[in-house]
């Protein structure tokens, strides 16, 4: 994983990057007592409908809440570029942006080594938008005992900025920029790509 770095920027805005790699198997639980770990994986492409769809806005947050957004999609202020091995994210943050608590609180957390990846905010889609979105395996007897869930299709609604990132390869960084010279309760009832509204209190987020 990269090391994450802060360089002052040009013209009072920043860069910040980060890589979120396909294939990376997470622990998502080990089990317990008497259970059997599960292991979660996505695979490329995953996330190609919610980076596509001109509709579908995709945040940038601080520890999955969003009333700390750092950049989005629609705003103009956030790139994701889908890529064979990782989806690879670009977000600019404006001096504004700069100014606000949350932005300070994480540039702390980051210098002081504490903020070291991301972690994605997604749900499944139905069966009536995506009939096979994800499969169940046995992980190889060689290897342990888990069960691997595999996300083929997943609706992407935010990247966060966390201390303990469940997919470790994640990696952010932030450099030098030079300036070039939410769904309401109804739309979510027609739109099988809306966030729920539970999944917007931070207390029910995602890895």
């Amino acid at each position: 994983m990269m090391p994450l770095e802060i360089r002052a920027a040009t013209g009072g805005s920043s860069i910040l990057t980060a890589r979120f790699p396909y294939g990376d198997r997470a622990t998502i639980s080990d089990g317990g007592k008497s259970g059997r770990p599960r292991k979660e994986q996505f695979r490329p492409g995953a996330f190609t409908h919610s980076i596509n769809s001109p509709n579908q806005e995709i945040n940038l947050l601080v520890g999955h809440d969003f009333s700390r957004p750092l950049a989005s999609k629609n705003a103009g202020t956030l790139q994701v570029d889908d890529r064979k091995d990782a989806l690879i994210i670009e977000a600019e943050m404006l001096p504004a942006m700069k100014q606000t608590s949350h932005w300070q609180d994480f540039f702390a957390g980051y210098s002081s080594g504490l903020i070291t990846g991301i972690s994605p905010g997604f749900r499944i889609p139905p069966p009536s938008a995506v009939p096979v979105a994800e499969i169940f395996e046995e992980e190889p007897p060689s290897l342990g005992r888990a069960i691997i869930r595999t996300i083929l299709a997943a609706i992407l609604f935010e990247f966060s900025l966390v201390t303990r990132p469940a997919y470790r390869k994640t990696s952010v960084s932030i450099r030098d920029y030079v300036p070039p010279s939410e769904v309401s309760p109804d739309d979510a009832a027609n739109d099988p790509y809306a966030m729920p509204s539970q999944f917007r209190n931070p207390q029910n987020r995602w890895r």
